[in-house]
């Protein structure tokens, strides 16, 4: 009781902070408290970082970002929350996470969704990108931008060459719905775990493996633990950064004009950084003893068609497949 107590009051606490500074003056300077989950030295983070130059430069110093990485201030989920009550000006999160906020950006989530990475920047830094990214609106949470966070395959302790060997297997997954039917129709035990708790689960065996992009299982240390890289590229989840529409109807119209263009700048940023950690990663954990195994996609491609007839029941979720799929490539 005492520790539960304690962890009250510590909450209470820093909602408290956050909700006096996250868009408050300081010497005519206001500074918009960003949180997130990700390592330093992340491409996301450091395109993050990139923003914060921008914004201080279109605004003359007038705005600010004041950046908290590695879950200082809570799990994705929590920041969402924080965001929504306005207690925290902006947050990174894979949309993945966000999809329990909008439902539409479920789609996201459907595995072999985008044709190759061309095809996914055609879709996401277009009209429908710029609809997906205000689906979250009505959750006081507005969209900025997609980060690009490269395709996600999975990850393992033993060798896998085929969806028959995910069988059995406990496999980590984010709080979504979608990716958790994913990994059902793959044969595998889906287990949502925090981001920051899986390296011991891992370690532990509470989990056989999970999947993210390259540079994730890099910086995460999980190669450590898993010494198997199967490059399904199963789903291209793009992370999202967003406002809290308490702090953004606080900002002037120019204000806000400010922070919309840094914010697109940064992707242009970290869509060039971000190839490079791709590399960087792959060189690294070949390194470490970590095997890379090209499976044949197709196996994977049919295990979750089921998926698209599901979806595809609900109108919007039909209409918005049929409208990526008829992007054409830039």
């Amino acid at each position: 009781m005492k520790n539960y107590l304690k962890y009250i009051l510590f909450s209470v606490s820093i909602a408290l902070l956050l909700s006096s500074f996250s868009c408050a003056e300081i010497n005519e300077t206001r500074v918009i408290k960003l949180a997130h989950g990700l390592d330093v030295t992340h491409p996301v983070h450091k395109a993050m970082i990139f923003m914060g130059e921008r914004l201080k430069e279109k605004s003359n110093g007038t705005l600010s970002l004041d950046i908290y990485p590695s879950q200082q201030l809570g799990s994705e989920r929590e920041c969402l929350e924080l965001l929504q009550i306005g207690s925290l000006g902006m947050t990174k999160v894979s949309t993945g996470v966000l999809e329990n906020f909008a439902p539409q950006l479920k789609v996201f989530g459907l595995p072999f969704l985008f044709r190759d990475a061309e095809h996914r920047f055609a879709v996401l830094e277009g009209p429908i990108g710029e609809e997906l990214l205000n689906a979250s609106i009505p959750q006081r949470l507005k969209g900025l931008t997609f980060y690009d966070a490269g395709s996600r395959s999975f990850y393992t302790k033993k060798r896998v060459e085929n969806p028959e060997d995910l069988k059995g297997l406990k496999l980590r997954v984010m709080e979504s719905q979608t990716a958790m039917n994913m990994v059902k129709s793959l044969g595998g035990s889906p287990t949502p775990i925090a981001w920051g708790e899986l390296y011991t689960a891992l370690q532990q065996g509470v989990v056989d493996g999970a999947e993210n992009n390259l540079p994730s299982f890099y910086l995460s240390h999980h190669y450590e633990v898993c010494k198997y890289f199967i490059v399904d590229e199963h789903t291209a989840l793009p992370d999202e950064l967003l406002i809290s529409t308490v702090i953004w109807n606080k900002l002037s119209e120019q204000e806000q004009k400010w922070v919309k263009e840094a914010a697109m700048e940064s992707l242009e940023y970290e869509k060039k950084i971000w190839h490079e950690a791709e590399m960087e990663a792959l060189r690294e954990i070949q390194k470490a003893g970590v095997e890379i195994i090209r499976p044949e996609k197709e196996s994977f491609r049919k295990l979750v068609q089921p998926m698209y007839e599901e979806f595809e029941q609900n109108p919007e979720m039909k209409r918005l497949i049929k409208a990526i799929q008829a992007v054409k490539n830039n």
